[in-house]
């Protein structure tokens, strides 16, 4: 039988990122796309399961959508390597994404930002669910902010990369859809483990010496200094840390086209408090910082259009002019988190344990558990102009 040629995950994201036009062949079942599949504004999907497409005409499942980029996509990429010998016998171009989904979410990139602050910052991207974590480095030192157990042993090696070795890792808070990496890279490098002073009330018990950080105090890594700004609302404990002056690292409080979900550690019953604590938050402690702040979140939607230099973030002024929700008033505000709110991330309640410190979980185990979107923030559609 012939070979049908692969395209690595990285080598899709690649053509993703470049804008070009992506068909995605998607021969899992139904349910099992529906909680997560490839996606981007230049990517049509197509969801046919493996047996239905065998009966298909090759030429009917690709017939209205661009054929110039065809990559197959199952779980594990076998299944889809034989769909995509079935549609090659269209004469199209067609390629099957090695290692399938599971390979999908294994994938991390990183971009290096364009920034005022005196270190180099580095913004590290999952594309399978958005999450978005930081590497600060200044001199021989480096700071990981929000780092993702997956991809721990890559933020090492980056930093070496850089001539600088791990100094803190640190979380913005007790997250709820990926595994943190805060106590692995604690208890296997020369890191230490920061969390927020606000989040260990909320039973944060790790088995690792860890630090805590609270509002106003500060962290030097290198020549830069990293200041703690507690902004609550997505979690008691939600804070951002602010580099030089010149770079906020938002974690869940506040994204490029959104703002936080408040119902992930509050519930249904105390999700409206919790979204007027992060009306406070916004409106008395990040908006009045400098327009010129670049805005680094935790996570991106999949609409987010990237910036210049190709990471996703944005100036404090930007997201203040064009997103309605943050002029708003505070009841306006709360109605507008309630309007379209996603559903929760899949098994956040075990990830929520394990980031408490109440399981330990392999690298594996957390892989199967994060599959999916992160929804983390109040809508699935941005709430930019």
């Amino acid at each position: 039988m012939a070979t049908v040629p692969e395209t690595t995950p990285e080598e899709l994201h690649e053509h993703i990122e470049a804008g070009e036009s992506v068909t995605v062949v998607d021969v899992r079942q139904p349910h099992e796309y529906e909680k997560w599949h490839i996606d981007g504004p230049n990517v049509e999907t197509v969801n046919v399961p493996d047996r239905k497409l065998a009966q298909s005409a090759p030429e009917d499942v690709l017939a209205d959508v661009p054929t110039e980029t065809v990559v197959t996509v199952c779980g594990t990429g076998k299944i889809s390597r034989e769909s995509a010998r079935h549609l090659r016998k269209a004469d199209v171009d067609v390629r099957n994404l090695a290692g399938g989904m599971e390979a999908w979410a294994d994938l991390s990139v990183y971009t290096e930002i364009e920034t005022d602050a005196e270190a180099t910052v580095l913004q590290f991207r999952r594309p399978s669910s958005g999450c978005l974590s930081y590497l600060v480095v200044s001199g021989d030192e480096a700071a990981v902010i929000d780092p993702l157990l997956a991809f721990a042993r890559e933020y090492v090696d980056v930093a070496a990369d850089y001539g600088s070795d791990l100094t803190y890792a640190i979380d913005t808070h007790v997250h709820a859809d990926h595994v943190s990496g805060v106590r692995a890279l604690g208890e296997h490098t020369d890191a230490t483990a920061v969390v927020p002073a606000a989040a260990v009330d909320r039973g944060i018990d790790y088995d690792i010496a860890y630090e805590t950080i609270a509002d106003g105090e500060t962290l030097s890594v290198g020549d830069s200094t990293i200041e703690a700004i507690h902004t609550p609302g997505h979690t008691s404990g939600m804070t951002a840390y602010y580099l030089d002056e010149a770079v906020l690292f938002t974690g869940d409080g506040l994204f490029v086209e959104s703002v936080a979900r408040p119902d992930l550690e509050a519930g249904d019953e105390g999700a409206p408090a919790a979204a007027r604590r992060l009306y406070r938050s916004l409106r008395e402690r990040v908006l009045p910082l400098s327009d010129a702040t670049l805005v680094a979140p935790g996570h991106r939607s999949e609409g987010t259009e990237p910036a210049a230099d190709g990471s996703h973030t944005a100036t404090l002024g930007a997201i203040a002019e064009g997103m309605d929700v943050l002029s708003l008033s505070a009841d306006e505000f709360v109605d507008a988190v309630f309007a379209d709110m996603p559903p929760r991330p899949a098994n956040h309640g075990q990830i929520i344990a394990t980031n408490l410190g109440q399981r330990d979980m392999p690298r594996a185990r957390a892989l199967t558990l994060e599959r999916g979107p992160n929804n983390c923030a109040a809508t699935a559609d941005a709430m930019t102009d």
